[in-house]
């Protein structure tokens, strides 16, 4: 099992390039099975759970060509298998996302409860609910989902709580219902917005996507097209947290700024100097850090995805932050691994209070996720000494080669077998 070993002290300096949106990929992959025409996507992000995602369409039929390292052409013009085996869906939640193309297609499909991050329940029984009112008939049996329906009908969905891949999973499912679809409720992010416009171009008829009523009007067919993988936005925070805690003058560059508001505007009250124009975010620090509280909730407000980021910032800022996360009821486990490197954090319910220290010393710690992942790489970047970051492996499902991008701005980072 690989590890990273981080050197901390070297302050960061250059350019850095994000990769395409693993969050807004995976459901694009998916909207794949909604045409029997090829697809064809570019600024796909070279990770572990694109390629899961790969290894499950073709399970089902799908046939994909890789055109280069960022770029595939995906065929569903044959699905064989509309089943999603509990093997890959446990590796990777997002495999939830067949369903409702699996099911508008091909009028039925058999999917596994899903697994991946274990920071909450994450239930599915908004996907559930939503396809039940839009006239399928689904029955769990031994932890899977059986979908079945002749054709699906348009109905009107009010979402219980806020929840992205629902959002997506309907709006997929919908866009060959008949008649009109309309969701309330429905999830902001840019990911859903980036998936209407992926579904627009292969001939849906979705309006309204980033806000919290979409509407679909069902069509027979769709049919290919291409489209671009938005820039990910956690990324860019990843690397705008880490520029900000051991940077020098970075500049994230193919990004896109109007994603983050949030987080940047929390960063600079921190202490970071960001400046930003149409693709690039650029970061300077001149003095010390400031203590910053930060309460996680839906988009626009700050992402729960870049809690645990932050708060690797956090722990050498002057002053007390507190810390409250809302999406997730167990996501604060990086918390021990910080404090085995020197953070003085104390943890209240679902409240982080984080007193700065004046330095991180370098510490054998373990990934707990996948944003516990990056937040453990920006600690090490901080830390006097050595850190080893054990079970990477959640790393490699959201990062694209983030060694290797750290590394050219500097950072002594290596990954060791």
């Amino acid at each position: 099992m690989d590890k990273l070993v981080v050197e901390g002290g070297a302050p960061l300096r250059g350019e850095v390039r994000v990769s395409g949106a693993k969050n807004a990929a995976l459901p694009i992959l998916c909207a794949s099975l909604l045409t029997a025409e090829p697809l064809t996507l570019t600024n796909l992000p070279r990770l572990n759970d694109v390629r899961t995602m790969e290894t499950l369409l073709s399970q089902m039929g799908a046939k994909s060509e890789r055109i280069d390292g960022s770029a595939i052409v995906l065929d569903a013009a044959h699905i064989d298998w509309p089943l999603a085996p509990y093997e890959l869906v446990k590796t990777m939640r997002a495999s939830i996302l067949a369903l409702g193309p699996l099911l508008a297609r091909c009028g039925e499909a058999r999917v596994s409860l899903p697994g991946g991050c274990a920071i909450g329940l994450r239930p599915v029984d908004q996907h559930v609910k939503g396809l039940i009112a839009m006239g399928a008939q689904i029955d769990l049996d031994h932890g899977y989902i059986n979908a079945h329906s002749t054709r699906l009908a348009g109905a009107k969905y009010v979402f219980d709580v806020v929840t992205v891949t629902g959002t997506e999973n309907l709006m997929m499912a919908a866009t060959l219902a008949s008649g009109m679809t309309i969701l309330e409720n429905a999830a902001h992010e840019p990911e859903v917005v980036d998936l209407a416009l992926c579904l627009n171009a292969m001939g849906a008829r979705v309006t309204g996507a980033g806000s919290d009523r979409i509407t679909i009007e069902g069509v027979e067919r769709l049919h290919a097209a291409t489209h671009a993988i938005m820039p990910d936005r956690i990324e860019t925070g990843t690397f705008v947290a880490a520029a900000a805690a051991a940077g020098d003058d970075v500049a994230i560059i193919g990004a896109r700024p109007d994603t983050l508001e949030a987080v940047r505007d929390k960063l600079a009250e921190a202490g970071a100097d960001i400046a930003s124009d149409n693709s690039t975010i650029r970061v300077r620090r001149a003095k010390p850090l400031r203590c910053a509280n930060i309460r996680t909730a839906p988009y626009p407000s700050f992402p729960t995805d870049m809690q645990a980021q932050f708060m690797a910032l956090a722990t050498i800022a002057d002053g007390t932050s507190v810390i409250t996360e809302t999406i997730f009821e167990n996501r604060m486990m990086h918390v021990q691994e910080l404090r085995r490197m020197g953070a003085a954090i104390e943890v209240e319910g679902n409240t982080a209070i984080v007193k700065g220290v004046g330095a991180l010393t370098g510490a054998n710690v373990m990934a707990t996720d996948l944003r516990a992942s990056a937040c453990l790489v920006i600690a090490g970047l901080i830390a006097d000494g050595m850190t080893t970051i054990d079970r990477i492996y959640h790393l490699d499902r959201g990062y694209e080669r983030i060694e290797e991008k750290l590394s050219a701005l500097g950072a002594r980072i290596s990954r060791i077998k």
